[in-house]
């Protein structure tokens, strides 16, 4: 019987498969995929870091929030604050909005008074209708004044060592704002800004006798300046 010739099929080695091209991270160079590991490790450190932190803020006070409570604050505060009003016992029965006008100083020189926009009807127009309200268009601003009146009294008084950031954080977020609505016009500045929130009571519904006020109660804050931080580029 004839034996089969060298090299044909069926000599298993000769037939073994040829693998095909490499891809995903095992495709980069071993530098690449060091590089990629570290972002990887950096990430999820920072991820587990930002839960922690959180975790403790909402958590009861512990030992380790009474040591380091104010590092956790410093993590937490403004932009990560939480809110449990939601599931509180007695919710919010007032609509508070946030309005703000500017002293602007035209290309021309001149300088003139806005009137006061609404920003949180803004907020509201841009959220009516949108099935994927951005978390800014609804929570930034109110968050931002909640944040301003927990640290200062009626009288904007400071009442804790946050009062400065609220200022400075609310201060920012209206000058953004009229930055973007462009209420200083082609040329002009926005040197001042004032806010001032106005609250009106949610109407009772039908079937209760509880009455409440029609009337609106407004809080107005001092004249704030200006400076280069609170704009866009400051922001950056």
């Amino acid at each position: 019987m004839p034996r089969p010739r060298a090299g044909a099929p069926g000599d298993g080695p000769a037939d073994a498969a040829v693998p095909g091209p490499r891809a995903g991270v095992v495709a980069l160079s071993t530098g690449y995929r060091i590089a990629a590991a570290l972002a990887v490790a950096f990430v999820a450190v920072a991820v587990c870091l930002h839960v922690g932190m959180v975790f403790l803020h909402v958590a009861p006070a512990n030992t380790v929030t009474k040591r380091h409570g104010e590092v956790v604050d410093d993590w937490v505060y403004p932009e990560f604050e939480q809110n449990w009003k939601l599931f509180a016992p007695n919710p919010l029965q007032q609509n508070i909005a946030v309005q703000v006008r500017a002293d602007i100083r035209t290309a021309g020189g001149e300088r003139r008074t806005t009137n006061w926009y609404d920003l949180s009807a803004q907020d509201g127009r841009d959220i009516d209708g949108n099935l994927l309200p951005s978390h800014t268009q609804q929570n930034e601003l109110r968050r931002a004044w909640d944040f301003y009146t927990g640290s200062h009294d009626a009288e904007n008084r400071s009442l804790s060592t946050r009062s400065a950031l609220s200022e400075s954080y609310l201060r920012r977020i209206v000058v953004l704002r009229l930055d973007r609505g462009g209420a200083a016009g082609q040329g002009g500045v926005v040197e001042r800004v004032q806010v001032r929130s106005r609250t009106t009571d949610v109407p009772p519904p039908g079937w209760t006798d509880e009455k409440t006020s029609s009337g609106a109660a407004y809080r107005v804050l001092p004249w704030w300046p200006v400076t280069a931080a609170d704009t866009a580029g400051g922001a950056q």
